[in-house]
């Protein structure tokens, strides 16, 4: 298993998504929810921002379609 941050792993539609929900736990805090969420919402965020997520590449998994040497799909 090798971290190289400049393999991104994460497509335009998961990054929509993780940048959206992110936004959306972190404002949760503001409002009086759990800490947590906010953690978790910073961490998407960042993974979104560098389209980067170190899970994807334990599972050897990418949902970037313009990168289809990182991990083929369907194997």
């Amino acid at each position: 298993m090798h971290f190289d941050i400049t393999q991104h792993n994460v497509g335009n539609i998961d990054r929509l998504i993780r940048a959206l929900v992110g936004v959306l736990l972190i404002v949760a805090v503001f409002r009086g929810s759990s800490w947590f969420g906010g953690i978790l919402g910073a961490v998407l965020l960042a993974t979104a921002y560098f389209r980067f997520c170190p899970i994807y590449t334990f599972f050897n998994f990418s949902s970037d379609s313009s990168n289809e040497d990182v991990a083929p799909q369907g194997k």
